[in-house]
């Protein structure tokens, strides 16, 4: 799903220049769920930023999904992703004026999605990730975990081939946390594949494998 070879990334300014990733090698294969691990500033959001095509690299070689994702267009990188990533943040990322539903559906619109299919996509999600009747409520209405869930379920929504999540329980309370990692792994046996970038080493424990980020170089350690 991820092959990425000698990926670096370097940002410039006038007086510095600072190597986030440096040579960084890295495979996920479809089906993996693999735990991204490192200090702050070691180059993890960096490489979920590029992994998501989200940003640019300097230079190797990125394929995601046996696509070369170099050189692509703003545009041909947004329908990429559009089609084959779903995001999860830590901060939830829900828009507060909207309710649950209308949150979900917000993506699919942009895919120009004919609203029976959306419909029938959010219904689901929200069934997957328990929060069927609370469609009609607003992110405000809801627990961390609940707008957590929400997150995963506008993830979802889209059918995505590969999940990024970007520390997903770093929000919540231990018995919160236990539940949305019980969700991810649900999701993950049914076959998406699934990058968590976490501090937490009890979630990076569950994943199939870990890799330590470390001044931008990565090297597993299970």
């Amino acid at each position: 799903m991820i092959q990425m070879s000698q990926i670096t990334k370097i940002y410039r300014t006038e007086m510095v220049e600072t190597h986030a990733l440096r040579a960084l090698d890295l495979q996920v294969a479809e089906g993996e769920f693999v735990a991204i691990t490192g200090p702050s500033g070691s180059g993890k959001t960096t490489f979920l930023n590029i992994a998501g095509l989200l940003e640019e690299f300097t230079g190797g070689e990125y394929r995601l999904d046996g696509q070369d994702v170099r050189g692509l267009s703003d545009d041909a990188r947004s329908r990429l992703r559009n089609q084959k990533i779903g995001f999860i943040f830590q901060s939830f990322n829900l828009i507060p004026d909207l309710n649950i539903y209308d949150n979900i559906e917000t993506p699919l619109l942009y895919r120009g999605m004919a609203a029976t299919e959306s419909r029938e996509r959010i219904e689901k999600a929200l069934k997957d990730v328990g929060l069927s009747s609370r469609m009609k409520h607003y992110p405000a209405e809801l627990s961390g975990g609940q707008q957590q869930r929400v997150a995963i379920a506008r993830a979802l929504a889209g059918s995505p081939r590969l999940l990024l999540a970007d520390e997903p329980t770093g929000n919540l309370d231990s018995q919160m946390a236990e539940g949305i990692m019980e969700l991810l792994e649900e999701i993950n046996a049914a076959g998406t594949t699934i990058v968590v970038v976490t501090h937490a080493p009890e979630l990076a424990a569950r994943t199939h494998r870990n890799v330590h980020i470390t001044d931008g170089v990565a090297t597993d350690i299970t």
